[in-house]
Order: structure tokens, then C-alpha cells, then sequence
């Protein structure tokens, strides 16, 4: 019995010890084929094996990874730009346009700057002749004046105005000039220049970026000021008076001209100052300052509406700058008595100023539409809107002068600067003796001369643009008369893009070089100096009728209020003329 069981126990043992050999040997033998396994039938990642491979993975994967085989790989590897297309002619199209901007930008700077020439020069040539024809006319009907029913010597009635609208806002500037001349005559320049020359570099830097901010200020509420002038006392007497009056408007124009006549006349000693200096650091100070305005420009986002802002503030900029340097060149050249030598001396600052500004409008705009994804094509878009300002404001139905046009689209006022420039031009050139008269009068007939000439090329180029820009139609559509009240912004929209309409009057062609015709009859019809479409003031022609290409493709949208619900109301380039000043403001 006992050896019958340990006979059973020795049988199980020896089942247990073959079981444990035949895994020991099926385990060897997938070893060995895990060995054998070609590297094919491992996992491959980037180019190499993963870690779990066998030792003969290992050993390849190891004699790959050679320094001449990753610098012959460097070497050979190619790439295929075709699969990218879109995006490599895209990039092209910005070098281009890049390589547009400086062209197009300048076209569209010397329009701008002849425009702005052209209104400097108005207050010195026609300017005076209209406020002597109003001089001329209010003193010779004194009769009107009385109030009589009927006078017998005019035939006017008493409700009739003595004066046309126009011929009192020229009254207006022509008192405000006399008024703001003398008072700048207790004003010492040469005490100025030496009070501001004893103050340290750091600190006339910060002096002028205070004066350039200023000025913005100054201009893009100086206009209104004068605008709110006009209409006070060209608006149609009613029962309720909503104005403070004439007279207290008037002072207010006043006080405004003068103090920004000073501030640029500030400005000007500054810069006059660091042309003196000896190591010319100020100088160069000054110039690096705007190249700061690449910085808070460039990247920031533009809409079309928002760049024209800034051109027009470039434009303005340049224009003033240019007065600045000839300012300075005339108080440089009276403290060497006139020599033509120091012209030399001053040539390269001033070629300096000038291609700086030049450089960093260039650069600026260049980079603005680069990254703000704008066409070159832009910027005639911009000069065709001026020009459609200058051809408008000769039409009957002109709303107000075209001087005052520019001061609105570009913030450039000219009382101030013309009031500064014949300021320094009094104290610095003296001539005595029998040639006084002749010289002022050679002089004021040049003028006259360049004012008529640049007036005539600018109207016919003007033509031409609008012309290009196919917006002629909109010259010959009568403005619709609105009655005083707040008239909704969807409204004023509707009406700029509705078809054109038929002139008022069959068969008498409006024409660019007629002078308005006042109606007493009609309130609305009255020319309204103010900017824009205000509430209680008739809007004006020129704000309602230009749009920019992109309307027309906005029209041919179906009405649906779902798409039209989170679209931004797109505005008319027209319709931005206050504040165009604050050319980096973003709306």
C-alpha cells in the first residue's frame, strides 16, 4: 500500500517537471523568433525603433543615427512650394503692395497739400477783397438797416437781409484777423526765443510733444467753435432763441485764434531753438520723436474709414510743418542780416525735417495696410473724396466755402497759421522809403497770381478724379431739404445710397463755377457752414452723396436681417469731417 502511493506521488512530479521544461523551452523559442524577426515588422517612430525592439533593433537603429547621414539628409532634402500656393502669391501681393504705398501715398500728400495751400492763400488774397465788397455794400444801404417797410432807394423789404450769409462769415474772419493781429503785437517773440533757449534739452523735448498735442486739441475743437460762430449769425430768426448770441460766440472765436496762434507760435520757437543749437542733440531728439508715432500707430487695428482719418492728419501735419520751417528760415536769416550763406547752413536741417516726415509716413502706411490687409488702390479712393469736396463747393448748391471744407476734412484751421505767418513777416522784413507801396503791391499780385494758378490746375484735376472715380452723377443731384429736428443716423445712410436723382431744374445744367443762391423763403436752404449733419441743421450735400466702391457692393446684398444684424454699419468717407485731426483715434 505504501508503495503504491509514493509510486503515485513520483508520477505527478514527473508531470509537473515536464510542464515546467516545456514552458521554459516554448518561452526560449519565442524569444529566438522575436530575435529573428526581420526590423520591418517593427514599429518605426520619426525614423527610429521603439525601445521594446530587440538588441539587434537596437544595434541599427543606433548605426543610423550618424552625423553624416543627418547632414547628408539636411543637405538632400527638398520641399515643394506649390502645395502652398495660396499663401505665397498672397505674400507676393503684399511686397507689391508695399512697394505701391510710398507712390500712391505721395499722390495723394501733394493733392492734399495744394489743397491746403490753396485755402492758407485764400486768406490773403481773396479774403480781404470779400470783406471789403461786404464793407462796401453794408455802407452804401444804410437805408435797409432802418427797418422801413419798403426802402425807395433798393426797393428792398424790411424781412429781406442786408447781407448775404456768405458775405458775413467773411465779416467774421476779416474782424477776427484785425482783432487777434493786434493783439499779437504785445506778444515779444525775441523774449520768447531767449526764454525758451535758457531751458534744458530734457526739458524742451517734453515742451514740444506737449505743444504737438495741444495743437491737436486745439484744432479739432477750434472749428467748431468757428462753425458755431457762422451760424449764429446766419440762422433764421425764430421765436425761441437756442443760442447764447452772437457776441459772446464772436469773443469766443477770438480768444480761440489768438491762444492757438500762440501756441504755434511756441512751437515754432522750439524748433527754431534746436536748429541754433550746437551739437544739434535737440535737433535730432526731435526728429526721433516721430518715429515713436510708428510704435502707437502701426500696430493698431484700421478700418478704410480710420486711414483716411490719418491721412488727412498726415496731410495737415506736413503743410504745418512746412510753415514751421519758413517761419524759422526767416527768423534765422533776419539775424544774419540777410545773408545768402546762412541759407546753406540751415539747407541740411531742413532736409532733414522734411525726409524724416517724409520716411515715417512711408514706413507708417506702409505697415498699416500690410497689416490691416488694405490695397494700394485705397488712396486714390481718398484723393477722389477731396476732390469731390473742391468740385461740390462750386455747384449753386454749395452749403459752405470750400476753405472751410478743407479745416473740417483735415483739421487744418489757416486763421491761426496766417495770423502767425503775417506776424512774423511784419517784424522781420522792413522796408523803408517810397518802395513800400510797390513791394506790397508786386507782392499781393503774386500771390494773387499763384492763388488763381493753383486753383485752376486743382479744379481741373479734380474733375478729372471724380471723373475716374465715376461719381460725377452725384455733382448734379439737388440736396434734399430737411426740416429742423434730430434726424436718425439709418436715415441719413438710406439717403446717401439712394439712386440718383433728376436736377431740380430741367434744362439749366448746374454749373462748378456759379456762386450760390440764397432763398429767403425756405429756413433749410440757407448755407450751413456747420460740419456735417447735426441735430436741428440741414445736412449737407457733400456728406450725403459720396460713398466709398465698397457701398455698391453692399447694396447688391439681399435685405436680410439675420446677415445685416452683426454687420457693422459701414460710414461715408464724406461724412468723417470733425476731429479728422485725431487721426489715431479708433472708433
Amino acid at each position: 500500500m505504501a508503495d503504491s502511493v509514493a509510486a503515485g506521488l513520483g508520477e505527478e512530479k514527473d508531470t509537473e517537471t515536464e510542464d515546467k521544461e516545456r514552458e521554459k523551452l516554448t518561452g526560449k523559442s519565442k524569444i529566438k523568433a522575436e530575435k529573428n524577426s526581420s526590423p520591418s515588422e517593427v514599429t518605426e517612430t520619426l525614423g527610429f525603433y521603439e525601445r521594446n525592439a530587440g538588441k539587434k533593433g537596437k544595434q541599427s537603429s543606433l548605426s543610423d543615427l550618424s552625423l553624416f547621414r543627418f547632414i547628408g539628409t539636411e543637405l538632400t532634402r527638398g520641399y515643394f512650394l506649390e502645395h502652398n500656393e495660396a499663401k505665397y502669391t498672397e505674400r507676393r501681393e503684399r511686397v507689391y503692395t508695399c512697394l505701391r504705398i510710398p507712390r500712391e501715398l505721395e499722390k495723394l500728400m501733394i493733392f492734399g497739400f495744394f489743397l491746403c495751400l490753396d485755402a492758407f492763400l485764400y486768406v490773403f488774397t481773396l479774403l480781404p477783397l470779400r470783406v471789403l465788397l461786404a464793407l462796401v455794400r453794408l455802407l452804401t444801404l444804410p437805408c435797409c438797416g432802418l427797418r422801413a417797410n419798403i426802402c425807395p432807394f433798393c426797393k428792398r423789404s424790411s424781412g429781406s437781409r442786408l447781407l448775404q450769409p456768405a458775405q458775413v462769415c467773411d465779416l467774421l474772419k476779416g474782424f477776427i484777423m484785425i482783432l487777434c493781429y493786434s493783439m499779437m503785437h504785445y506778444v515779444d517773440y525775441s523774449m520768447m526765443y531767449h526764454l525758451i533757449r535758457g531751458q534744458s534739452v530734457i526739458k524742451l523735448y517734453i515742451i514740444y510733444n506737449m505743444l504737438e498735442v495741444a495743437d491737436r486739441l486745439f484744432s479739432s475743437f477750434g472749428q467748431d467753435i468757428l462753425d458755431a460762430l457762422y451760424w449764429t449769425a446766419t440762422e433764421p430768426k425764430k421765436k425761441k432763441r437756442a443760442h447764447i448770441g452772437v457776441i459772446p460766440h464772436f469773443l469766443m472765436a477770438v480768444l480761440y485764434v489768438f491762444l492757438h496762434a500762440i501756441l504755434i507760435m511756441v512751437q515754432a520757437t522750439t524748433l527754431n531753438v534746436a536748429f541754433n543749437s550746437h551739437n544739434k542733440s535737440l535737433l535730432t531728439i526731435m526728429m526721433s520723436n516721430n518715429f515713436v508715432e510708428i510704435k502707437g500707430s502701426v500696430f493698431k487695428k484700421f478700418e478704410k474709414n480710420n486711414l483716411f482719418q490719418m491721412s488727412n492728419s498726415d496731410i495737415k501735419e506736413r503743410f504745418t510743418n512746412y510753415v514751421l520751417l519758413l517761419i524759422v528760415c526767416l527768423r534765422n536769416m533776419e539775424q544774419f542780416s540777410w545773408n545768402p550763406d546762412h541759407l546753406w547752413v540751415l539747407f541740411p536741417d531742413v532736409c532733414m525735417v522734411i525726409a524724416s516726415e517724409i520716411a515715417v509716413d512711408i514706413v507708417k502706411h506702409a505697415f498699416i495696410t500690410k497689416f490691416n490687409d488694405i490695397t494700394a488702390d485705397v488712396y486714390s479712393e481718398y484723393r477722389a473724396s477731396l476732390a469731390f469736396d473742391l468740385v461740390s463747393s462750386r455747384q449753386k448748391n454749395a452749403y459752405t466755402d470750400y476753405s472751410d471744407s478743407v479745416s473740417r476734412r483735415m483739421g487744418f484751421i489757416p486763421l491761426p497759421l496766417a495770423l502767425l505767418l503775417i506776424r512774423v513777416v511784419t517784424s522781420s522784413v522792413r522796408i523803408q522809403g517810397s518802395l513800400v507801396l510797390v513791394c506790397l503791391l508786386l507782392f499781393y499780385l503774386g500771390m494773387i497770381t499763384l492763388k488763381v494758378l493753383n486753383s485752376i490746375v486743382l479744379l481741373g484735376k479734380s474733375c478729372l478724379y471724380v471723373k475716374e472715380a465715376n461719381m460725377e452723377e452725384k455733382l448734379f443731384q439737388t440736396p434734399p431739404t430737411a426740416a429742423p429736428g434730430r434726424a436718425s443716423s439709418k436715415t441719413n445712410r438710406s439717403r446717401s445710397t439712394a439712386p440718383p436723382g433728376n436736377p431740380a431744374e430741367e434744362g439749366v445744367s448746374p454749373s462748378i463755377t456759379s456762386q450760390p443762391t440764397h432763398q429767403a423763403e425756405s429756413p433749410a436752404s440757407s448755407p450751413d457752414p456747420s460740419p456735417g449733419p447735426a441735430p436741428g441743421l440741414p445736412p449737407s450735400s457733400s456728406d450725403q452723396f459720396l460713398t466709398t466702391p465698397d457701398d455698391s457692393e453692399e447694396k447688391d446684398l439681399p435685405p436680410d436681417g439675420a446677415q445685416l444684424k452683426h454687420r457693422a454699419p459701414k460710414k461715408d468717407l464724406l461724412e468723417i469731417d470733425r476731429f479728422t485731426i485725431c487721426g489715431n483715434r479708433i472708433d
